[in-house]
């Protein structure tokens, strides 16, 4: 069994609710996720958009959301949660806003994608204080058991 990363605000490839963007609530979307490895000691989600800040000419990746040692038996997470829901033990870094939590789609031009990255490790890892995304994938190199991945689109003003 492989790792599988859903949601029940939009499917695969298809558009992101409103309510998840900047023009909506900017909630963060429920997701939920099934075939943890043997082995997992902890969960790393990402969400990034390599589109930004046009889709026809991208310079950056930009990063919504760091979550990072959230326990391999969690099933999911619900729609909107806030920090202090959390897993204990769950960490957070920075995103591109240069702050912790969720930021919704917010593209600036253009349909972008938001990739939602969903890593099993075979450690916990360390208390990196609030790492930029670089960071933190450098600390989980040589500890991913499983990768999965969920897509969505947003373009402003085109609501799911």
């Amino acid at each position: 069994m492989s790792l599988v990363l859903t949601s029940t605000a939009f499917t695969h490839g298809g558009i992101i609710p409103r309510r998840h963007s900047c023009e909506g609530e900017d909630l963060s979307p429920d997701l939920a996720w099934s075939g943890v490895p043997a082995g997992c000691q902890s969960l790393v989600l990402l969400i990034d958009d390599p589109d930004a800040p046009d889709p026809q000419a991208p310079r950056m990746v930009w990063d919504h959301w760091i979550l990072y040692n959230l326990p391999p038996d969690l099933p999911g997470l619900p729609p909107g949660i806030q920090p202090e829901d959390l897993p204990a033990g769950t960490l957070q870094g920075l995103n591109s806003w240069g702050r912790t939590g969720y930021g919704g789609p917010c593209p600036p031009i253009g349909r972008h994608r938001y990739f939602h990255l969903l890593y099993a490790l075979d450690c916990r890892l360390p208390d990196l204080g609030h790492p930029h995304k670089n960071r933190l994938l450098a600390a989980m190199d040589q500890h991913i058991l499983a990768r999965a991945e969920l897509v969505g689109t947003y373009r402003k003003g085109d609501w799911g």
